[in-house]
């Protein structure tokens, strides 16, 4: 039975991150159909984010074996919390892009500018994950958010692993790269 709850959820995730809103599942609802997305449509995001993003939500998936019910609560809110930690990342790429390759020309007025700007960026995702600590905690059993912040620790390692392998067997891996495979899904 658990079998088949996960390989529902994962099918309505990927569903909903190839036909609405890529890197955001739909919210399943009780009955095990989807709703309306979490969120309002973004922009297309790169194959490569999608895959990622679905791998995350499989690996979750299994990891926290959640009932239908809390399922319903729990991904609209972890994916308002993942949006919201891509766009602080996202910003601070976009930062720090231009220190990793100018690093030596730049002044150092610039690069104390981006310093600290890391601080902030730092800072950001900690009252975030703050925010949603009580977030998920309202929906979920205080053992579940317990084994989503070791689950997402240990997704993390995981891809990077198999990310380090890659570059290993051709070279460098891709900057946004995904592993060719799941994992323990």
């Amino acid at each position: 039975m658990k079998k088949n709850i996960l390989i529902l959820l994962i099918t309505i995730s990927l569903g909903a991150i190839a036909q609405q809103t890529p890197g955001v599942p739909e919210k399943p609802a009780a009955s095990g159909t989807s709703a309306t997305p979490a969120s309002p449509p973004t922009p297309p995001e790169s194959p490569r984010k999608e895959k990622v993003d679905a791998m995350r939500i499989a690996f979750l998936t299994q990891k926290l074996d959640l009932s239908p019910e809390e399922a319903q609560k729990f991904w609209p809110v972890y994916n308002e919390f993942q949006k919201k930690r891509d766009e602080i990342q996202k910003k601070k790429r976009e930062d720090k892009k231009s220190m990793k390759e100018n690093i030596d020309s730049l002044p150092d007025k610039q690069i104390e500018t981006i310093v600290d700007a890391e601080m902030v960026f730092r800072q950001k995702n900690l009252d975030l994950e703050k925010e949603y600590h009580g977030k998920f905690k309202s929906a979920l059993p205080i053992k579940k958010v317990a084994k989503l912040y070791h689950a997402e620790d240990q997704f993390t390692h995981r891809l990077l692993e198999q990310l380090s392998e890659r570059g290993k067997k051709g070279g460098m891996a891709p900057r946004n790269g995904h592993p060719d495979e799941e994992g323990d899904h």
